[in-house]
């Protein structure tokens, strides 16, 4: 029987048959790409989306800003690259169902603040205004006293006597490879999503590395780095300092090969440099 969240991707070349079996585990294949961004175009972009943003009916005004632009961005160059969106499992290569997004939310900004798991998908027919609101959605909601399917699911295990823990994690990563996980204890697992974004700005964090796991799905990693003043420099040597921001992104490299993935940033570049762009459609075609 097949997985619930992906179908098995047909008509491989015989190296991306061959290299799931040699190198079964995800985090043995990893690939770490940093980038860093210009945000001349970005800024002016979010000036001009928040100027006129009406406050909501308790007073808030849940502003645009850097993230909701990056996630977006993102989300398109995976619907438009859909190879973004493969997996691999059980040493075979599969595409998900749908291309969903997952981030933490800190509930309270202190060391003993809890956090929450995110989770929202991306439609062809989303555009920044669509996401934008579905993390309005999920901040609201995760920063509330309703806790997440898979915190309950968690906690629930946790209070079992240990030996009874240790086997339930043994079962379920025995379910895992075969995509057999309950629904209940994945549908907010941020490791079952197509990316998974880790936002270090908002606490005054650079970019950098991050692995990805064996368990779970996940193939695509975004760390997105705090916001600072760096050196832009020209072909003459010379430079202008500009606001910026890194992206540090973790692939899984048996996916796809180094031209797919260049033309894939190329792509993530075009977009965060006309963020116009993102008002179309995630799935509407882009010259770049």
């Amino acid at each position: 029987m097949g997985r619930r969240d992906a179908k098995p991707v047909g008509r491989l070349d015989p190296m991306h048959i061959i290299m799931p079996l040699l190198y079964p585990n995800r985090c043995d294949n990893e690939a770490y790409i940093s980038e860093r961004i210009d945000l001349t175009n970005i800024n002016e972009y979010l000036e001009k989306k928040n100027k006129d943003l009406a406050a909501e009916e308790d007073g808030r005004v849940f502003r645009y800003t850097l993230f909701h632009v990056i996630v977006t961005a993102i989300l398109k160059t995976v619907i438009l690259r859909p190879k973004l969106n493969y997996f691999i499992a059980n040493k075979r290569i599969y595409e998900r169902n749908e291309v969903t997004a997952s981030f933490i939310v800190k509930k309270a900004f202190s060391d003993n603040g809890a956090e929450a798991l995110a989770l929202l998908p991306g439609k062809e027919e989303d555009n920044i205004d669509d996401i934008h609101e579905k993390i309005r959605r999920q901040v609201y909601s995760c920063r509330s006293d309703v806790p997440d399917g898979s915190s309950k699911s968690m906690d629930i295990i946790c209070r079992l006597p240990f030996f009874l823990t240790r086997f339930i994690v043994w079962f379920c990563r025995k379910l895992d490879v075969h995509g057999k996980v309950p629904k209940s204890m994945i549908e907010s697992d941020p490791y079952y999503t197509t990316v998974v974004f880790s936002n270090l700005g908002s606490i005054r964090l650079k970019s950098g590395y991050h692995h990805l796991t064996n368990w779970g799905s996940n193939s695509l990693f975004c760390i997105v780095g705090e916001k600072k003043r760096r050196p832009f420099f020209e072909e003459d040597g010379s430079y202008k300092m500009k606001d910026s921001v890194e992206l540090g992104l973790t692939i899984d490299e048996r996916l796809a090969d180094g031209y797919y993935y260049a033309k894939s940033i190329r792509l993530l570049e075009k977009l965060l440099d006309d963020p116009e762009l993102l008002e179309k459609p995630l799935g509407e075609e882009v010259d770049y």
